[in-house]
């Protein structure tokens, strides 16, 4: 299964801020997870989709994309960079909105509303092999 990566160019996106800078969670984004929940549930997909905390360690260049493998034995996770058009990874696993992209739209069509951010080969140990 061949998943097309959108990547977008490091100048026309907007920069993440570093991870000791990015803000998490607090009482202030109540309404706003309550909301995003609502909207999960009424598409069947509370139990699919989540938050994750957007922020960079290091920047990645263009044509490039994050994967990741897991251990089962050691329970570890592991993420480290790949070329997009190198790597064995297929299955997206996290995604950044874009700003200025109409987000109503489907993903089929051109100009996805959002950026892969972190891939994952379910075939490599990525859920683990039971």
């Amino acid at each position: 299964m061949e998943v097309a990566v959108s990547t977008h160019k490091e100048t026309s996106k907007p920069s993440l801020p570093r991870f000791e800078e990015a803000e998490p969670l607090g009482p202030q984004d109540a309404v706003f997870v309550q909301e995003l929940v609502a909207v999960l549930e009424r598409h069947g997909n509370l139990e699919r989709f989540g938050l994750c905390l957007l922020h960079d360690h290091f920047p990645l260049a263009e044509g490039e994309i994050l994967a990741e493998t897991t251990d089962a034995e050691t329970r570890t996770l592991h993420t480290r960079v790949e070329k997009v058009n190198r790597t064995k990874h297929s299955k997206p696993t996290q995604w950044r909105f874009l700003p200025g992209v109409d987000h109503s739209r489907r993903v089929e069509f051109a100009d996805d509303p959002y950026e892969v951010v972190l891939v994952c080969d379910p075939y490599s140990g990525c859920p683990p092999q039971k």
